[in-house]
């Protein structure tokens, strides 16, 4: 099984194009409070088993965490499930905010 990842140039290539795809962030409630990729929806790792319905199949789905780890991982459970339209950004957050592209903070 085969991961596929995107990295934060192409990510941002993508949502200035407005390409369809739907953005996942799997961090903890503390580790958004920080600071949250733009247009990116709020879906905490542990909670992912819960809301494999919620998924889209009509678009790419990619998830992001800190540095890539955790996101890895949940791509590959998703796959596993049979959720085969997943995309990690390789770095997460950190690779984003190093390429120095815009965080900001979660809506209410």
């Amino acid at each position: 099984m085969t991961i596929e990842e995107i990295d934060a140039d192409e990510l941002k290539r993508r949502m200035d194009a407005e390409d369809n795809f739907v953005l996942y962030d799997i961090r903890s409630e503390a580790e958004v409070a920080q600071g949250i990729l733009p247009n990116s929806e709020f879906l905490p790792m542990h909670l992912i088993p819960l809301k494999m319905q919620d998924f889209p199949d009509d678009k790419e789905i990619i998830l992001y965490c800190r540095s890539g780890a955790r996101s890895y991982h949940a791509c590959a459970y998703l796959m596993q499930q049979g959720i085969s339209n997943v995309i990690n950004l390789r770095g997460g957050i950190i690779s984003w905010a190093h390429s120095g592209y815009e965080i900001t903070t979660r809506a209410a």
